[in-house]
């Protein structure tokens, strides 16, 4: 099947992680055509109004509109950032079954028009539901992708950033494994200035930074009821990797297919993403503490894959 080219982009759900996105794609020019589609049209509308007011100050002109599912048809990007919402407590693992259900709805509905593009899923556990959305879809598994643990890997930087006085945008970290409780950090390849970063910390203080990042999304949930700022920028980051074709590693979930021992799931890793979507997932040099931690978030998921899949 040949990609569909053109940046048009469709958005499905728009509610707190769905709408940011929109504006940050509108506020940093990334396309020239956004179509959103939710449930309910007289929000997102209201969002499309909104963002067309705001255009006049944006990077370049672009039409915005609220659609259907038909829109899927000459989509580029279709982001999926519907589903039910996490509560304050839930894990994202949680979420799977609620979340399964309507997902398989929502691909179908894709796929029905002949849409040929790629998907970014967005919707927590985003493991799980990218796994799901590449099930459903039978598109190729470079073009099934989710964000992965590119908000958790914002999260690391910024926090040591900060730890060692520097903007964030000069540490080179990832968090890597499930978006969620068994995420781990990949210390063995964090730098900063070409130094390890492994070697500055103490094990207590790396062990404490880990715990600080994972957690970080509680913290949110329970202070405004949700996180979609620091997200939809990272949405907004793959997208623009995607469409402008940047050859740029990001950490985002895709599929494993033996890189890193095991396959069958997405999991988030560094991925080369391109045009084609992930052109290339890393392999990744583990020490043994972080082998066996990453198995063991691999291993959460896949359980939990068998769960559905095998009932």
């Amino acid at each position: 099947m040949n990609l569909t080219q053109g940046n048009k982009i469709v958005l499905i759900g728009a509610g707190a992680v769905g709408s940011s996105y929109a504006y940050a794609v509108v506020n940093q020019g990334i396309s020239d055509e956004l179509v959103i589609v939710d449930a309910n049209e007289k929000k997102a509308t209201g969002d499309v109004l909104d963002l067309q007011d705001g255009i006049v100050y944006a990077p370049s002109s672009m039409k915005i509109r609220f659609g259907d599912f038909d829109e899927c048809a000459e989509a580029a990007i279709v982001v999926i950032c519907a589903g039910v919402a996490q509560k304050s407590g839930e894990t994202r693992i949680d979420l799977v079954h609620r979340n399964i259900a309507v997902f398989e709805e929502i691909v179908s509905k894709i796929m029905d028009t002949g849409f040929n593009g790629i998907i970014i899923v967005a919707t927590n556990p985003v493991d799980i539901l990218a796994y799901a959305t590449w099930k459903f879809s039978k598109l190729p598994k470079e073009r099934i992708l989710s964000s992965g643990t590119i908000l958790d890997s914002a999260r690391l930087r910024n926090i040591l950033g900060r730890e060692f006085q520097t903007a964030p945008t000069s540490i080179h970290a990832y968090i890597i494994g499930e978006h969620g409780d068994t995420q781990l950090p990949y210390w063995s390849a964090a730098t900063l200035y070409g130094q390890k970063i492994a070697l500055k910390l103490s094990d207590e203080r790396k062990e404490a930074i880990g715990i600080e990042v994972r957690d970080a999304a509680y913290k949110i949930i329970d202070s405004k009821g949700a996180t979609f700022y620091g997200i939809a920028m990272g949405l907004a980051r793959i997208t623009k990797a995607i469409l402008r074709n940047e050859q740029v590693v990001l950490p985002v979930g895709a599929l494993q297919s033996g890189e890193n021992g095991h396959e069958d799931v997405f999991t988030g890793v560094p991925c080369l993403i391109n045009r084609q979507g992930v052109e290339k997932v890393f392999t990744l040099d583990l020490d043994a503490d972080e082998r066996e931690k990453f198995d063991a978030s691999v291993k959460a998921l896949k359980d939990i894959q068998a769960s559905i899949w095998s009932s």
